[in-house]
Formats: structure tokens, sequence, C-alpha cells
């Protein structure tokens, strides 16, 4: 599948349109945060499908397959964001607050931003598109020390954000 992206590797809108774990259910998605999987690598790799606690998400045999979703089984944990380490995991939040939404991720760089800070958001290419403001930082041990962190920002960027442009000076 990757060879429909970019040659620069930024994924597309028709090949996310084509990976089984990015479809979004409206339905399920109104309902609160919900698994989005943008990866689009077939190669063996299965830890979101093990750390589901709900078994939400199959790659099956082969371990190659794309990993998707089972939306009505998500309960929005995060243990995949933490556990992908592809960085290809998100947690989509359509209605986090009024005229805002939010998406989880995992972040690996430091300084981690603070709970109630302004941050940059950015899309996929790295480009920055808005600000968005830091929600919620976890860091558990489990997950191998790395931080998930949840951002809000305006809901028409919903399809676009995806994380948070790193600090001058940050490592």
């Amino acid at each position: 599948m990757l060879k429909d992206c970019k040659k620069d590797g930024i994924l597309t809108k028709d090949v996310l349109a084509g990976i089984p774990g990015y479809k979004m259910d409206e339905v399920r998605a109104a309902a609160g945060p919900v698994v989005c999987i943008e990866c689009a690598e077939n190669i063996p790799c299965n830890p979101c499908e093990t750390s589901c606690p709900q078994g939400a998400i199959t790659v099956g045999n082969p371990i190659t397959n794309l990993p998707s979703v089972d939306t009505s089984k998500c309960i929005a944990c995060g243990k995949c964001v933490a556990t992908c380490p592809g960085l290809a995991i998100f947690l989509i939040n359509a209605h986090h607050a009024p005229k805002r939404a939010s998406v989880t991720f995992a972040y690996e760089y430091l300084p981690v931003p603070a709970v109630g800070d302004t941050v940059p958001a950015i899309n996929r290419e790295g480009q920055v598109i808005c600000d968005a403001v830091v929600e919620k930082v976890v860091r558990v041990k489990a997950y191998d020390m790395t931080n998930v962190m949840t951002i809000s920002f305006p809901e028409e960027y919903i399809e676009e954000v995806r994380g948070i442009a790193r600090r001058k000076g940050d490592k």
C-alpha cells in the first residue's frame, strides 16, 4: 500500500481511504473517542491487536495483514496508541467540546508539554495548521514510558491534526 503514497511517504487521502483501520464509523464517533489506525505497511506487526483488552483490533493471519477495527468494541483506552511502534494509531474525538475536537497520540520527545499549554498542531506532513491545547498527558511504565497525549483544537481540523510540532530545543 505504501507504493501509493506520495514519494515522500506521506499518506494521501486515497491511501487512507483504503486502510481498514482508518474507516470512521460516524455513529460511533458521535459517541466519543474512537481508535483510528493509519497503518499502511504490510509488515509483521501486531502489538495493537495483542494490547487491546476488548479485542477491537484484528490483524489476524498472516501477521502482515493491515489492522482492522470493530469500533463497537473500542473503549478508547489508548493502550494501542502507546504500543504501536509506527506511531500510526490515534484516538479521535469529533465532539471533545463545543466546536472542538481532540486527538490522542504517542509523543516520544522531551520536554513533554504540560496540561493547559497551547501548542502548534501539525498535520501528517508536519505542517503547523492551528493552535491546540494540551488536555491530558499519560505516562505509564507499562507503555515503556511512551507518553500518550491528548490535544484539542477547532473541529474543522479533525481529519488533519495528528500531532504537535516540537518546540525549539526539544530532543
